[in-house]
C-alpha cells in the first residue's frame, strides 16, 4: 500500500522560559483545542519557537550550520524591535535619556551623529560602535544607569506627564520583566512596530530582533541558531552578536511585510519572502462556503486550523480527516486537498511551503 500524502500531524509544544503561562497561552490553547487528551499546566509557559561558523565552534548553543530568517504575522494586536532605527531617532534618544548616553560614551557618540551624511559603510561602522559599547557596558554600570532611568520615569509617569517621547511605558514594563537587563536600552536603537491582526514583519538573517508581546504564527528556515544578548533566561553571546549584525538603520515602515492577495482565490493572501526556504499562506473562508479547495502546490506543506472545523479529502487519503482548531495537516507536493466545513463558521488557517516554481 502505498505512504499516505496528505495526513494530520501531532506536533509537539514547547515550554520556553518567555512563553505565556497555562491558559493565558494562545499556544497551550491550540494544543487542548486540537487534543482532547492534553492537559496544560497553569504554572509552565508554552511557545513555539555565520551560522557555519558558530555551529562549529559551539555546537551545543548552534545545533547546526543553517541562517534563520523569519516571518511573525499577527494574530492579534502584536508588538516587537526590529532592525535599527534611522540614526536621527538614535541621536534623539541620546539627548533626551543621559543614562542611555553614559552607556554609549561620548566618543561613539560623536562618531555617529558625524555620520549622518556619510557612506552607508561610515554609517554603519558608527552604529556598530555605538550598539557594542552599549552591549558590552558593565554590568554594574548598566544596572546603576537603568534604576536612575526607571526612577526618572516612574516618578513623572506618577506626576501625570506622558513619557512617550522617550517609550517610558515600554521601558517600564521591560524593567519589570527583566529588572537589570542590558537589553531595556535597545529600545533606543531598534525600531518599534506594533502590528494589526494580519499584518506581519520579516527578520532577514542577522537583523536583530525580540517579540514583546502578542499573539502570532511564525515562520522560519529550518534552524534551531538564535544569537541573544538580552531580554531572554537563555543563553547570552554578546561578542557575537555584536560582529554579525546588519547595521543598516531603516524606517519602521520599511520592517513591514504586506501579503499580496491571490488573483485565482479570494480568500487566499501570500507572504513571500525574499528568500527561497518558505512562504505562508493565509486563508480566511467566510462560514457561507461550503467546500473550500486548497491551492495545488509542487512542494510539500503544513497546514495549520487557527478558526474553523472541517473535513479534509485528498485522492490519496483513506478516508476523510477532521480538522478543528489547533489542527496540523501534512500536504505532499502535487496533492489536491478539498476543506468540507461542518460548522457555519469562518475558517482562518495558515500554510507554510516553499514556492519552488518561484524560484
Amino acid at each position: 500500500m502505498a505512504e499516505p500524502r496528505v495526513f494530520p500531524l501531532s506536533c509537539a509544544v514547547q515550554q520556553y522560559a518567555w512563553g505565556k503561562r497555562g491558559s493565558n497561552s494562545e499556544v497551550a490553547r491550540l494544543l487542548a483545542s486540537s487534543d482532547p487528551l492534553a492537559r496544560i499546566s497553569e504554572d509552565k509557559p508554552y511557545a513555539e519557537e555565520l551560522a557555519e561558523k558558530l555551529h562549529l565552534q559551539a555546537p551545543e548553543h548552534y545545533p547546526d550550520a543553517n541562517h534563520k530568517p523569519e516571518m511573525a504575522i499577527a494574530l492579534t494586536s502584536f508588538q516587537g524591535l526590529c532592525g535599527f532605527r534611522p540614526v536621527a531617532e538614535i541621536l534623539t534618544f541620546l539627548k533626551k535619556v543621559p543614562e542611555f548616553q553614559l552607556l554609549i560614551g561620548d566618543d561613539a557618540a560623536t562618531q555617529l551623529k558625524q555620520s549622518v551624511s556619510s557612506d552607508p559603510q561610515t554609517v554603519a561602522e558608527a552604529l556598530r560602535s555605538c550598539f557594542s559599547h552599549l552591549m558590552k557596558s558593565e554590568k554594574t554600570t548598566v544596572v546603576v544607569q537603568l534604576n536612575l532611568l526607571v526612577k526618572r520615569i516612574s516618578q513623572q509617569v506618577s506626576a501625570g506627564n506622558n513619557m512617550d517621547d522617550i517609550c517610558g511605558q515600554l521601558l517600564l514594563r521591560l524593567h519589570q520583566q527583566y529588572p537589570g537587563d542590558i537589553g531595556c536600552f535597545a529600545i533606543y536603537f531598534l525600531n518599534l512596530l506594533t502590528l494589526k491582526p494580519g499584518e506581519a514583519m520579516f527578520l532577514e538573517a542577522n537583523v536583530p530582533h525580540a517579540y514583546l508581546e502578542g499573539d502570532c504564527v511564525e515562520c522560519m528556515a529550518c534552524s534551531d541558531n538564535t544569537v541573544r544578548a538580552g531580554l531572554t533566561p537563555k543563553f547570552i553571546d554578546v561578542p557575537t552578536l555584536c560582529d554579525m549584525l546588519s547595521y543598516t538603520p531603516s524606517p519602521s515602515k520599511d520592517r513591514l511585510f504586506p501579503p499580496s492577495q491571490s488573483q485565482e482565490d479570494p480568500y487566499l493572501f501570500i507572504y513571500d519572502p525574499p528568500v527561497p526556504d518558505f512562504t505562508v499562506m493565509k486563508m480566511e473562508v467566510p462560514g457561507s462556503v461550503i467546500e473550500y479547495k486548497i491551492l495545488v502546490l509542487d512542494s510539500a506543506s503544513i497546514l495549520l486550523v487557527l478558526k474553523g472545523t472541517v473535513t479534509a479529502s485528498s485522492p490519496t487519503a483513506q478516508a476523510p480527516i477532521r480538522l478543528q482548531r489547533g489542527s496540523v495537516l501534512f500536504i505532499g507536493a502535487n496533492e489536491s486537498v478539498t476543506l468540507k466545513l461542518t460548522t457555519p463558521e469562518d475558517l482562518l488557517l495558515f500554510r507554510a511551503c516553499c514556492l519552488l516554481e518561484q524560484q
